[in-house]
């Protein structure tokens, strides 16, 4: 791979929006939360990602950035947010499910503990998310947001199950595995303190997971496929 210092100018981009979001420079987070997932775009394009299977990435995180605008504007648009990223998770799917999972023997018993674990922490999240969505009379955006935290649920797994890729090597797994659940405490957050209660530093600590987790994605993509 090369043009590794675009990923330094990515990280710089999103540190500038980090701190462009505590402490409410508007101008600033409009400019630098889009161009971190636009540097990292072109940091995948530039190493050859359009004719390789990383493409599912390069989709998944050209949906990541119509979803990054989407809940950025003034208007709310959190509906069309929330479809962009659910899209985007979904090519994130197929591109770590390119290389399938060896399930015989161990591998069943490690898909199992994934399914038994997650499943147990998506009820427990929803459960409280309904309750939320009742509360403040949003009872529309129940069925979008459970469809939501299944696709995100289903990404994860999919990251998950990169150990036993034949492929995927440990270095990119790992990224993935961080990459993913990062990206899916990200979601936990921004969602809790919209719909359940307000958590300090939300949005800061809303952007900072999710920056590192698109980072994450999207380097063990580019380790596995454009090597």
């Amino acid at each position: 791979m090369s043009y590794t210092f675009l990923l330094g100018i990515a990280l710089v981009c999103a540190v500038i929006n980090w701190m462009a979001v505590e402490k409410k420079w508007k101008t600033l987070e409009y400019i630098f939360k889009p161009g971190t997932m636009i540097v990292l775009i072109i940091w995948l394009v530039v190493n050859g990602s359009l004719s390789s299977e990383a493409l599912w990435f390069t989709l998944g995180a050209i949906f990541s950035l119509a979803g990054d605008v989407f809940l950025m504007v003034p208007r709310n648009m959190f509906i069309f947010g929330l479809v962009s990223f659910l899209i985007g998770h979904i090519f994130y799917i197929i591109g770590f499910s390119l290389l399938p999972a060896n399930l015989s023997g161990a591998g069943g018993v490690y898909l199992l503990a994934i399914l038994v674990i997650l499943g147990f922490v998506i009820w427990k999240i929803y459960s409280r998310l309904t309750d939320g969505l009742q509360v403040k009379q949003l009872t529309n955006l129940k069925i979008p947001v459970l469809v939501y935290s299944i696709v995100i649920t289903l990404m994860v797994i999919s990251a998950l199950l990169c150990f036993l890729r034949p492929g995927w090597e440990l270095s990119p797994t790992l990224w993935a595995i961080a990459g993913a659940l990062l990206f899916y405490v990200s979601d936990t957050i921004l969602a809790m303190d919209r719909f359940v209660n307000p958590i300090p530093h939300a949005r800061l600590l809303t952007m900072i997971t999710y920056h590192l987790g698109q980072l994450g994605i999207l380097v063990s993509a580019a380790m596995t496929f454009l090597r």
